[in-house]
């Protein structure tokens, strides 16, 4: 989730207001909870959590360390100078996203840099170390970011990810107000592909959101930020952590009772009510009022939508979870919906389906679709320094056991 954010526009007077509250008001929480659009677990959903945490006990926070097992994929060669950093893409309170170009044969990578020391100051290790495992898995799915290779120094860990600048989708879908049930049924199949994906690997993604989706230079759907991922999710295993987004939690995770993979596609529901309708299905700017919507209130579908569009959407976002699409069979079931009788799911994985928009980027180096206000930051020094290992304390020896990662054919 490295991309800008754009107020929206809309010929009707009314809807462009609401529509403006709606995204200062999201944008507003995002900021309160993670201070940046780089978002850690913890701090995205700190407003939301109920869950206890342990007390730092200690007066001074870890030390980083380069004292660290790094396991039997690491590649102990991959260093910080190893690019030339070209813009800041995104910010965090662990870090930032930076364009980045590979000295060694000029491609461009999204190089996410985070701060070790915050990281273990908040005790988000586990969850930045789940994150980076769900990454290794994404290889083989299209519609999922990818991650090339991870290394670090004493004082920071770097993701290597693919760089996608097309624009997330809550971008496009603020600035053109809604889509048509074409466009909406591309996009909601490839999200729907890679959280199917996600499924059969036994991870449930659990904050899909505009947001988290991006699109690459093409136009096809990118699936990013993996942070609230759980691992190990077999297919009648549930969990019980209250996390997500406001506008987006299903009713059973705001009633605090187990959950399972149907979290998804109510999520799935949620975006593409959004998609079709420019506003999440239940959503008021009082999140009380709100919550109790998503709780209690029947799902209403007002315009002129196909019989098949609102169908999946009373599917999708049943407030009963064994009741709701996807319940029984899981990615089948979506698969099969008669709303996406049009699509070839084989074509559509291959990407042999044009995308209904193009986001015309000229190349790498256009970042018409990121927020001036990152990419006009200048690039600091100790991003692309790597600190004497010498002064490295073990104080932290486990807290990264194993992160960095490169593949055999990096080249690198």
């Amino acid at each position: 989730m490295y991309m800008a954010w754009l107020e929206p526009s809309s010929t009707t007077l009314g809807r462009t207001k609401e529509l403006t509250k709606h995204v200062r008001e999201r944008i507003g929480r995002t900021i309160k909870a993670s201070g940046s659009r780089l978002c850690s677990y913890a701090e995205r959903v700190a407003f939301l959590m109920d869950h206890s945490r342990s007390p730092d006990k200690s007066t001074q926070p870890p030390t980083p360390t380069d004292n660290i097992n790094l396991g039997p994929s690491a590649n102990p060669n991959a260093k910080p100078t190893d690019f030339d950093f070209l813009k800041v893409i995104g910010k965090g309170s662990f870090g930032k996203v930076l364009l980045a170009k590979r000295k060694c044969d000029g491609t461009f990578y999204a190089v996410k840099v985070l701060h070790k020391k915050t990281i273990l100051k908040k005790k988000e290790q586990t969850h930045i170390m789940a994150e980076r495992n769900v990454l290794l898995k994404n290889v083989k799915h299209p519609f999922l970011v990818g991650l090339h290779y991870s290394f670090q120094t004493s004082e920071k860990l770097y993701f290597v990810l693919d760089y996608v600048n097309g624009g997330e989708l809550f971008f496009h879908l603020q600035r053109e107000r809604c889509f048509r049930e074409p466009r909406a049924r591309f996009y909601a199949a490839e999200v729907a592909s890679a959280i199917g994906y996600l499924h059969s690997l036994n991870i449930i993604y659990r904050d899909l959101k505009p947001e988290n989706i991006l699109l690459d230079c093409q136009g096809h759907v990118v699936l990013t930020d993996f942070g609230l991922c759980k691992e190990g999710m077999e297919q009648e295993e549930t969990t019980s952590t209250f996390c997500g987004t406001p506008e987006y939690l299903a009713p059973e995770v705001l009633k605090k009772q187990p959950y399972d993979r149907t979290v998804d596609w109510w999520c799935l529901g949620a975006v593409l009510y959004e998609m079709l309708f420019g506003l999440p299905p239940f959503y008021s700017r009082d999140v009380s009022q709100m919550y109790d919507n998503i709780l209690h209130k029947p799902l209403q579908i007002q315009g002129s939508k196909t019989v098949a569009a609102c169908d999946i959407l009373q599917g999708l976002l049943h407030k009963d979870q064994k009741r709701r699409l996807g319940a029984k069979s899981d990615f089948l079931e979506i698969k099969n919906h008669v709303f996406f009788s049009p699509i070839n799911w084989d074509d559509l994985y291959h990407k042999r389906i044009t995308p209904p928009f193009n986001p015309n980027v000229a190349g790498p180096a256009d970042l018409r679709h990121f927020d001036p206000e990152f990419t006009q930051e200048a690039i600091s020094t100790s991003i692309t320094h790597t600190p004497d290992l010498a002064a490295s304390t073990s104080s932290a020896s486990d807290a990264f056991l194993g992160f960095s990662y490169a593949p055999t054919d990096e080249g690198i």
